[in-house]
């Protein structure tokens, strides 16, 4: 199966169909979700993942939430999407979502015109996606190395992605472009995510522990770096998985294009900077454990963040579906919304 036709999230006529991403690469498993419960507990367990991914999760689980009675459905949207809002605090997309679904709602939409907002929120994530790769791809030259972190790509949106979008255009195009992808503890994303969807796809990559990443720089094996992001806030400051920090600054001291990859749907206009930024603290258990095993005392104090914040200062230019923002980022992000 080519990676462009996986489907992380489909609607099934009255029901939600989820890959099960904690099961891959190796079982392809896939979850009936017919309750807004079901889909929040897919975001939570990260069953369903990446920023894009969970916007159009939501707004499917409002869909689902708004069937029945008619005089009762305000007040059900109302609750799923109190209870949606409680899974994953920084992705902004899934509150982006929530609101534009909440905002149909309020205006009068019955649960078809609400299904039918849900669905043209994920076909406009896989146009998003197609425009974001158009706009990357031209940021890498031919036979470049690109070091990127977690996944980017088909399972965590609508399309084929967003920093994976760019590598997978820029393959099309002809650029020879090879990939360094960091397996991403705890939960290795990168591992078992991008480097199954980059395989199929037959893009040349090669995996590395995430302590690798400064030595692969020191030896001239990466000519830039490309990441996703969460959430942006207005000056351009970026959550992303725990590690991206780190990759910017190991980038900036030798010199290598670093650059974030996201839709607009993304950027937080209404925080003015990373600080601002909520950062959700997972179970630490997934540091002491991995795929049911124990990687350390099970007494051990773990501290387990999701994301960190990459300062706009370290971030070479930020591709969206509208373009590459550049430096000053508030000026540029507020003039391509």
């Amino acid at each position: 199966m080519a990676a462009k036709t996986i489907q992380p999230i489909k609607w099934a006529g009255d029901h939600v169909v989820i890959l099960d991403q904690t099961r891959l690469p190796q079982t392809e498993a896939y979850l009936r979700c017919e309750r807004v419960e079901q889909v929040a507990e897919a975001i939570r367990s990260l069953r369903v993942r990446g920023a894009p991914l969970i916007g159009i999760a939501a707004a499917y689980g409002i869909a689902l939430a708004a069937r029945g009675d008619d005089a009762s459905m305000r007040e059900r949207v109302a609750k799923a999407a109190e209870l949606l809002r409680s899974t994953r605090p920084t992705a902004r997309n899934l509150f982006w979502a929530i609101d534009r679904m909440l905002a149909r709602a309020d205006a009068g939409a019955t649960a078809q015109d609400l299904l039918t907002e849900a669905l043209a929120i994920h076909e406009e994530d896989a146009r998003t996606s197609r425009l974001i790769g158009e706009h990357g791809a031209a940021l890498i030259p031919t036979g470049a190395t690109v070091l990127t972190i977690c996944n980017t790509g088909a399972l965590a949106t609508g399309g084929e992605g967003t920093a994976l979008a760019v590598i997978r255009t820029a393959h099309r195009h002809g650029r020879n472009v090879r990939v360094l992808a960091c397996e991403t503890r705890p939960l290795l994303q990168g591992a078992r995510l991008t480097m199954w969807e980059l395989m199929q796809d037959e893009i040349p990559a090669t995996l590395i522990t995430d302590g690798m990443a400064g030595t692969c720089m020191q030896r001239g094996m990466v000519d830039l770096v490309i990441t996703g992001a969460d959430r942006i806030a207005r000056n351009g400051d970026a959550a992303n998985k725990i590690g991206t920090y780190g990759l910017a600054v190991l980038a900036k001291y030798h010199g290598i294009p670093f650059y974030v990859a996201a839709p607009m749907s993304t950027v937080d206009l209404s925080i003015p900077d990373g600080s601002h930024i909520p950062i959700e603290e997972r179970d630490p258990s997934e540091v002491r454990n991995f795929g049911g095993y124990p990687t350390a005392p099970k007494d051990a104090i773990a501290f387990n963040p999701a994301f960190d914040v990459t300062p706009a200062e370290l971030i070479g230019g930020i591709i969206t579906e509208n373009g590459v923002a550049r430096a000053p980022y508030e000026n540029g992000l507020m003039a391509s919304r």
